[in-house]
């Protein structure tokens, strides 16, 4: 399965933004979707996923992560934003039989200014 991720940016604190990753090549409802960021200098983080749902604590009641199978698309409402949100957030795709995020898309800045 092929990943596309968009709709990062610049946004001020207190801002949102709507991540979205549309899956090609593949049969999308066989996998788990998530979100992971990568901030400077610190290590990959999951920070939410889908079936079954996750949320890392620090984005806890700010994002939202849903998908649509229709459109072979997983989205990713953040609001709320804080600077320490500040990362690149890529996209991933685990089949259900492994559990393993194997699949990934091209990475998303999300900047959140001060």
């Amino acid at each position: 399965v092929q990943l596309q991720a968009s709709g990062g940016g610049l946004v001020q604190t207190g801002g949102s933004l709507r991540l979205s990753c549309t899956a090609s090549g593949g049969s999308f409802t066989r996998y788990r979707m998530g979100w992971f960021r990568q901030a400077p200098g610190k290590q990959r983080e999951l920070v939410a996923a889908i079936s079954s749902t996750y949320y890392a604590n620090s984005v806890k009641g700010r994002f939202t992560i849903s998908r649509d199978n229709a459109k072979n698309t997983v989205y990713l409402q953040m609001n709320s934003l804080k600077p320490e949100d500040t990362a690149v957030y890529t996209c991933a795709a685990a089949q259900y039989s492994s559990g393993v995020f194997a699949y990934w898309g091209q990475g998303t800045q999300v900047t959140v200014s001060s």
